[in-house]
């Protein structure tokens, strides 16, 4: 992760471009640049040389009491919205946040939490088609933090209509999907104020329309999550593991999904860190033995349509070092994966080499 520094935008370019006034209220700006270089191994690389720009504008005010708000709004790389959200900070009343886009929210935080001293090991330039379990946090949604009580914290998110999409001001999502309805994320977090040992376990439930013909009806979509983590000075281990259903009912089509992965991560000093990870990803589709001359069926009292369910496996490994200089980081990460493109037969392996300099600002 980069640690930005925070720059107001008085200092960038006059009193006028900060909003510091009879509210109370500034907006601040952060950022950073990243140039890589990445070498595929039985892949056509091509030209090696990649690049992103990120910048975040903050803004943020107090209430009355003492409760403070913030506003974020993420621009990706080119200058292209990515997300936003609004916070609400009680004394004692926990966290509102309306999340537009971020995928953070709910069990969405909490895809991929393993120790690594860069990216994920599906992050690192190698196309996996890995399902992640998300809840409604890739929607436009509303949460609920409870305050910390001995390092623990309760989270409720929501969406209306859990469609993968964010609405404009006065706008509404419409038809943009006619898969799932309403969903909602629960997720309980028991870190220790030391952060010493972290656990945490999430569910996910959302409604699916029912109108869908190629869909289990008898039931919801879900998703769930739990892992555990530890720290013992410069050393810190974790492992983690999660599931989807989709509940399909379409020949072939996929029914779970399931990742688990586990990760060390060994800070040397302040400014050097050297990680290893592995990633595991699991997907069963519906058998044919679930259909009757090619129309699809729920089950029958007492049937098992997981025997027999075709399974794929792919497995991955990074080992990744980073180094730290100020606001400048140097991140290496070389991965292998042995079956990225989710086959029951014929597995594709891949290998990359990334190097990376990154500034923050």
């Amino acid at each position: 992760m980069n640690k930005f520094t925070k720059i107001g935008l008085s200092a960038l370019c006059g009193s006028l471009a900060s909003i510091v006034g009879a509210h109370a209220g500034t907006m601040e700006v952060t950022g950073s640049a990243e140039a890589t270089w990445t070498e595929l191994g039985g892949q056509v690389t091509g030209n090696p040389i990649g690049m992103k720009t990120n910048l975040s504008f903050t803004g943020s005010g107090e209430l009355d009491g003492g409760q403070t708000f913030s506003v974020l709004v993420a621009e990706g790389d080119k200058s292209a919205y990515s997300s936003a959200n609004i916070t609400l900070n009680t004394n004692s009343s926990g966290t509102f946040k309306l999340s537009s886009a971020e995928g953070g929210q709910g069990i969405g935080g909490y895809d991929d939490n393993m120790p690594t001293a860069w990216e994920e090991v599906w992050d690192t330039a190698i196309s996996t088609n890995a399902n992640f379990q998300k809840g409604v946090g890739s929607t436009t949604n509303v949460s609920w933090t409870s305050p910390k009580m001995i390092g623990t914290t309760f989270q409720v998110a929501y969406a209306p209509d859990n469609d993968g999409g964010s609405s404009a001001d006065k706008a509404v999502s419409g038809a943009a999907s006619d898969h799932f309805g309403s969903g909602f994320d629960i997720v309980l977090d028991t870190g220790t104020e030391n952060g010493e040992i972290n656990s945490f376990i999430g569910f996910s439930r959302t409604e699916i329309a029912k109108v869908k013909t190629d869909r289990d009806l008898s039931g919801d979509h879900e998703e769930a999550v739990v892992g555990l983590q530890f720290k013992f000075g410069p050393v810190a281990f974790g492992g983690q593991v999660s599931g989807e259903r989709l509940r399909s009912r379409g020949l072939n089509a996929a029914e779970y999904y399931g990742n688990s992965s586990w990760g060390v991560a060994f800070n040397v000093n302040d400014d050097l860190s050297i990680s290893y990870s592995e990633a595991r990803h699991l997907m069963t589709k519906t058998h044919k033995s679930n259909f009757t001359k090619g129309a699809s069926r729920i089950a029958q009292a007492g049937e098992n349509l997981n025997e027999y369910t075709p399974k794929s496996w792919m497995r991955g490994e990074s080992f990744q070092v980073a180094y730290t200089l100020g606001g400048v980081g140097l991140k290496y990460a070389k991965t292998k994966y042995d079956n990225t493109a989710f086959t029951f037969d014929a597995k594709i392996p891949r290998e990359s080499q990334v190097v990376a300099v990154s500034l923050a600002f």
